[in-house]
């Protein structure tokens, strides 16, 4: 298993589709993930500590997961398969680790709110992480904006199929 950071989120300008990027620690490997914006609105909210009146669906989770007694120890996305992202839930209840299966964009959702460490698998990084050019990580001058590697590869990225891998 390979730990990651959630590095962004990123809007397509020309639909309503987005990707959240995963990037390995010690190392220039990302992992760019289709999510729905709901889910995306979801992982910024809870990335950024914002609270809310009332509990969204993550922090519901995450509750009942504290009433129960129940410690989620880490997420991982775990396996691809036909375009399709998967991730579990490593939770302990009762010192029994059980695994939940969740989609990506949830288990993500949920271990920013909780503090938890993410991780995918080797196979997954392999397959679908993605090194990003030399030339990207050069400084560009004039750049007051500094979103680094970023816009240069998701410029590159296909956004008319938001079915393509989808978490």
């Amino acid at each position: 298993m390979i730990e990651v950071t959630l590095e962004t989120i990123q809007i397509s300008l020309v639909s309503s589709h987005r990707i959240v990027v995963l990037k390995e620690v010690g190392a220039e490997r990302y992992l760019p993930i289709w999510i729905g914006p709901c889910e995306a609105e979801s992982i910024s909210v809870g990335a950024k500590g914002i609270d809310v009146l009332r509990p969204l669906t993550h922090d519901l989770i995450v509750n009942i997961l504290d009433s129960l007694d129940a410690e989620l120890l880490y997420i991982s996305v775990n396996d691809l398969a036909d375009n399709t992202f998967y991730a579990t839930l490593a939770v302990t209840v009762h010192n029994t680790e059980v695994e939940i299966d969740a989609r990506p964009s949830d288990a993500i959702a949920i271990a920013v709110r909780t503090g938890v460490p993410i991780y995918v698998a080797d196979l997954v990084m392999d397959e679908a992480g993605v090194m990003p050019e030399k030339d990207i990580m050069q400084p560009v001058s004039g750049d007051t904006e500094n979103l680094g590697i970023f816009r240069d590869f998701l410029s590159s990225l296909d956004l008319d199929d938001p079915q393509e891998g989808q978490g």
